[in-house]
């Protein structure tokens, strides 16, 4: 394989002068023969020739199969003219020029905007071409120095290509600085577990800029302990915490396919309560794996590309349920717990274990058994727990302070790793953390902690926004929003409609949009949202544009339960009057019946902040904030409820639209 960003770069002059024969040599040498099926390379033979023929006469550069990290993609090519960056995708042979084909390139470009640090400023052009369609007009639209999509046959890109240069005067760049640019990708969960899964590591999809904390860095130190670990023969757990978005289950994924190596005898397994996340996951890969399969002559199953991703990413309850009543050493030495703090109490799992498996007597809380699983082992085990600050959003979830109440009941030949970050209270809950570490063996270590945003990578202010937001301190949200509302737009409306025309007028591509809602915004019903229809998260996350079932329809709600860990690009967060503003403050509701009822229990409301937290904090990009404006005629939508609560984001100096 290539170690270059591209399977062929040369001048267009010695493009022209060069045979075919020597410019295919070339791609086939640059990529692993096994990934070159017949079909992909007749493809490159007509692409060579079709370019031989359109670019006669140009001066510039032309790459082949220009990759894309952050996708695990690569652009057929990119043809570098007039200080402008075209990009062609090709469709050999295609009598008709494809919606799919149009958000691929899209694609492409958007990412080289938003990544590649030569490609900020430049401008980008998109081109799909269909060999043997017919010819279309070349409308040129530019929208953020990105021209929409052109479409062209295998006789009309040079038309095509000069019609867009001869709008522009761009300043001149170096197009060899441009090829070998920086790339700082930002995957989303799902793309970065394709690209893990296929064999990349974080440092190939996740951006390495100063300005954010290289998740590299959490990822060395965690495999530096598993290593210490083996060779002492000690038992250790680790607390990964880090902001909201921070790349906590990206380390986790990342750790999982790394020490996943059965001849040293590491099974490592990524355990997660969080069912909606586990499922898009599982079949995210699934389907990916099908499709490469597909790409290279070979059918498989989704039943058995299931199956493979299911012992990969497993459910943490369907893991704990294997090990009630049994001696059984687990196969995994490491074991990665996501959402650590949304482990069960044990009221909540002995009630769990008496109503589902009769089982009538069980003395542990979820944190202390499934500790006690990996202390099974005779003798290295390794417990690696990322930890989100503020997000319980469930009844029953221990949080933090339970898992060390039992290490220090149980456990207390275990190393305990921690970072400074944990003694804030969003995650030791109203403890004392010199009580909470009392007699137990920790070693702090900072690199343990992900200080970063890096789901919203336009700004990496966004939680701390939130958080001031929702703790009411409002000078400070002021300012933070004045940070962020030029690289990420946070707006605000009272109609529906409008939040939709927003989302839909700032995505481009796949880009992908979806409602949000608390689970308890039972009266936004008559608004047409409805949170407690159930519906697929798998077909909301992945399916396209085409499906009314995804989350681009804009018809199904998904809440906090559905979305945590997961993320959009851009969102219309849909408030209720469950969680309200008056005087000066948030008031706390749950919907009963006809009628609102306060919520008098800190646990309860407790969630229902966090449950606002993880809503807000879910977009990439940008997000609507929706506020009904109620109605006096109906006693549970009074305009009261719901006029404070726009009042005060307003204050904050959330743009209105």
């Amino acid at each position: 394989m290539s170690s270059f960003r591209y399977y062929y770069s040369a001048a267009i002059k010695d493009f022209l002068c060069q045979s075919n024969n020597e410019i295919l040599g070339a791609l086939h040498a640059n990529c692993a023969s096994a990934d070159v099926t017949i079909q992909q390379s007749k493809a490159w033979e007509s692409e060579i020739q079709i370019l031989k023929n359109q670019l006669q006469g140009f001066d510039g550069r032309i790459i082949f199969e220009y990759t894309i990290p952050r996708m695990g993609k690569r652009i057929d090519v990119v043809v570098l003219y007039w200080n402008i960056v075209f990009l062609l995708e090709f469709k050999c042979g295609e009598t008709e020029y494809q919606q799919s084909a149009y958000d691929q390139v899209y694609d492409y470009a958007l990412d080289l905007r938003n990544f590649q640090k030569e490609s900020h400023d430049k401008l980008i052009v998109p081109i799909v071409v269909s060999t043997r369609a017919p010819a279309v007009d070349c409308e040129i639209c530019e929208r953020e120095r990105i021209i929409e999509p052109l479409y062209c046959n295998a006789n009309n890109i040079s038309t095509a290509v000069e019609t867009a240069a001869s709008r522009y005067n761009e300043r001149n760049f170096d197009y060899t600085a441009w090829e070998n640019s920086e790339y700082l990708p930002t995957p989303t969960i799902v793309e970065a577990a394709q690209a893990l899964y296929r064999g990349h590591n974080v440092h190939d999809i996740t951006r390495s800029d100063a300005g954010a904390e290289n998740l590299t860095v959490t990822t060395s130190e965690i495999n530096h302990i598993i290593e210490y670990s083996k060779a002492n023969s000690r038992k250790s757990i680790c607390f990964v915490t880090g902001v909201p978005g921070a790349g906590k289950t990206l380390v986790g994924l990342n750790i999982a396919i790394q020490r996943s190596n059965a001849k040293q005898g590491e099974h490592a397994v990524f355990l997660s309560g969080n069912y909606p996340l586990v499922t898009v996951l599982q079949e995210a890969l699934a389907r990916d794996k099908v499709e490469r399969e597909k790409q290279n002559g070979l059918r498989v199953s989704k039943t058995d590309a299931l199956r493979s991703t299911s012992a990969f990413i497993q459910i943490v309850h369907k893991y704990r349920d294997s090990f009630v009543d049994n001696d059984n050493i687990p196969p995994e030495r490491v074991a990665i717990f996501d959402e650590a703090q949304r482990a069960w109490t044990q009221g909540m799992i002995k009630k769990f274990m008496a109503t589902k498996k009769g089982i009538s007597s069980f003395p542990y809380s979820e944190p202390e058994f499934l500790i006690s699983t990996m202390d099974r082992h005779n003798d290295w085990a390794v417990i690696v727990c990322l930890v989100g600050g503020g997000q319980e959003i469930n009844t029953g979830e221990a949080g933090l302070p339970e898992w060390f109440d039992a290490l220090r009941q149980s456990f207390l030949h275990w190393d305990i790793y921690i970072t400074p970050q944990l003694n804030d209270n969003e995650y030791r809950l109203d403890r004392s953390w010199s009580g909470m570490i009392d007699g137990i063996r920790t070693f702090e270590r900072t690199e343990l902690h992900l200080a970063t945003s890096v789901r919203s990578f336009r700004t990496p202010h966004l939680a701390a926004f939130v958080k001031a937001m929702l703790d009411v301190d409002v000078d400070k949200a002021k300012s933070l929003y004045q940070c962020i509302k030029d690289k990420y737009p946070i707006v605000l409306t009272r109609d529906l409609a409008t939040a939709k025309t927003w989302v839909r007028d700032h995505c481009r591509g796949t880009t992908r949009y979806g409602l949000l809602a608390s689970s308890g915004a039972l009266r936004l019903k008559p608004e047409g949202i409805f949170v407690k229809n159930d519906i697929s998260v798998a077909n909301w996350f992945l399916n396209d544009k085409n499906d009314v079932r995804s989350s681009y329809a804009l018809e199904d709600v998904v809440t906090e339960f559905d979305i945590q860990g997961l993320e959009l690009d851009y969102s219309i967060v849909a408030w209720d009057a469950d969680f309200r503003f008056m005087n000066g403050e948030w008031a706390y509701y749950n919907f009963v019946g006809s009628r609102w009822n306060r919520v008098s229990s800190n646990e309860r409301r407790l969630y229902l902040k966090n449950a606002y937290r993880v809503l807000l904090t879910r977009a990439r990009q940008g997000m609507v904030i929706f506020i009904p404006k109620g109605d006096d005629r109906d006693q549970s939508r009074k305009n009261e409820y719901y006029e404070d609560i726009y009042d005060y984001l307003k204050e904050i100096g959330i743009k209105v639209i």
